[in-house]
């Protein structure tokens, strides 16, 4: 009777378990941090404005632009590369900025926005909301008139990196740098929460099936010692992409030092990569 009952307990633990891992996935995969938009003034980037912008479902969002820094000479062309940036699951735009302003590149722009439900934005954390913000990012940047619409280069680091392959799937960009992604939502699932049957998983998030899309160049970078998302799956979503791919790995980075210890190598790799002259 005392092994029936410690069975029947385990059982029932075990449907709990299941019952909160099929009710809160999103809050999982998009812990949605809030914080107040700085002002891009008050914090020294003086070349950087708030955006605010509206996403196919209603939803408010707000970001940065940053214009491009114009180079001497001036260039021939008055418009600029565009770089849509999307950030990981934790993070903000409060809480990266600096990061964004050292690494935009010049005489490139950039526009980064917090995804629904993050930062200083409203509505709810899903994947389609995020894909809507995607989109609106997407026209909003085209649409500036110092920005040229053939050279649209998108990053995406993390779960930014589905929100990044969904763009270039979707929209016409002329390259595409991730860091550090995964190869699906099932895969990490699988990685991390292996005891919990793949029919309760609602997330796609699918980074391979997108690459597959994608002829545009790609840049990838990837911690060697990343233990949360597996270098392997960096190197699998390389391997399906469809156009030409150049990885970097970062060696003796985990999953969130990259940026320290890549450094100013990765950050005048992704440089060159977007300072390429698009045909």
């Amino acid at each position: 009777m005392l092994v029936l009952r410690v069975l029947i307990g385990l059982g029932l633990a075990y449907l709990v378990l299941l019952l909160l891992a099929w009710r809160f996935q999103d809050r999982l995969a998009f812990p949605a941090p809030r914080a107040k938009l700085p002002d891009p003034k008050r914090v020294g980037v003086e070349n950087g404005e708030r955006v605010e912008l509206v996403s196919g479902d209603g939803t408010k969002l707000v970001g940065w632009y940053l214009a491009p820094k114009k180079p001497e000479p001036p260039p021939a062309s008055p418009a600029f590369p565009g770089l849509l940036w999307f950030y990981g699951n934790g993070e903000t735009v409060a809480a990266i900025w600096p990061i964004v302003r050292e690494f935009q590149p010049p005489g490139a722009a950039v526009l980064v926005l917090d995804y629904p439900g993050y930062g200083g934005s409203g509505g709810r954390a899903t994947e389609g909301a995020l894909y809507a913000a995607a989109d609106a990012a997407y026209a909003a940047l085209t649409a500036r008139p110092d920005v040229d619409p053939r050279r649209i280069y998108v990053y995406g680091r993390s779960l930014g990196s589905a929100v990044a392959t969904y763009t270039a799937a979707h929209h016409p960009v002329a390259g595409l740098i991730l860091e550090s992604p995964f190869t699906n939502a099932a895969a990490m699932a699988k990685y991390h929460y292996g005891l919990l049957p793949r029919f309760l998983l609602r997330l796609s998030l699918d980074n391979v099936a997108n690459v597959r899309r994608v002829s545009c160049p790609i840049l990838l970078f990837h911690g060697d010692a990343d233990r949360l998302v597996p270098t392997a799956m960096g190197m699998a979503v390389a391997a399906a992409a469809a156009g030409p791919v150049e990885v970097v790995l970062i060696h003796g980075a985990g999953h969130n030092d990259t940026y320290d210890i890549g450094g100013r190598s990765y950050r005048d790799k992704m440089w060159q990569f977007i300072g390429r002259t698009v045909p």
